[in-house]
Formats: C-alpha cells, structure tokens, sequence
C-alpha cells in the first residue's frame, strides 16, 4: 500500500494531571517517561506528538495511551493527518539577552 499525507497520521496527546502529593508526582513524571518510551516526542510541556505511518499503527499507540492513564488529572489525544500537520504554525520568540553574556570559551585571568 502507498503511504500519502492522508493516510499519515500524527497523534498528539495533551494532559493535566495534578502534581500536589508525591504519589501525584510519581504519577504525571511516569506517564511522560511513558510516552517517550513509546516514540513521542515533547512539543510543549503537557504536550506531547508521535508520528503514525498509518491508522492502524496510530489505533495501537492510542489502546496503549489508555492502558498507562494515570489515576486522576485530564489526558486528551487528537489524531490528524500528514496534510493537516503540513499546515501547522509554529512561532518561537526571540530568546532574552542579558546585559553581560556569558563568554563562548573559558576565560582565565
């Protein structure tokens, strides 16, 4: 079968857990190292993207999404095809710049 930007698919995962106790903690901290473990890849901090070669592939990520739902908080997943990541807009701002930057190389005096 031919791969073409609508049978793509990116799947993005959002959530909100909560951090207040140690277990919380340990919950929110083992679900990102999860997702990571299963090829996705940080975009924001509660956001994070894996690219599919297809839907089925995609359908296998998500069942395991749902296994490793932490106990409490919010976990939102969204699937959209190549052709439509194409049309994402990104936009950075520029980065601070303190008044005295660091040197580039190990200065001795």
């Amino acid at each position: 079968m031919e791969l073409n930007a609508y049978r793509i698919m990116w799947l993005f995962v959002f959530f909100d857990l909560p951090t207040e106790t140690i277990k919380d903690r340990r919950n929110a901290s083992g679900f990102r190292k999860n997702l990571l473990k299963d090829g996705f890849t940080m975009m924001q901090y509660s956001v994070y993207m894996r690219h599919c070669a297809s839907s089925e592939s995609a359908d296998v990520h998500e069942k395991r999404i749902k296994r490793l739902l932490p106990p409490l908080g919010k976990v939102s997943i969204l699937r959209i095809t190549d052709k439509q990541f194409g049309n994402i807009m990104n936009f950075w701002g520029k980065a601070a710049v303190s008044k005295d930057p660091l040197p580039t190389q190990l200065e001795l005096f």
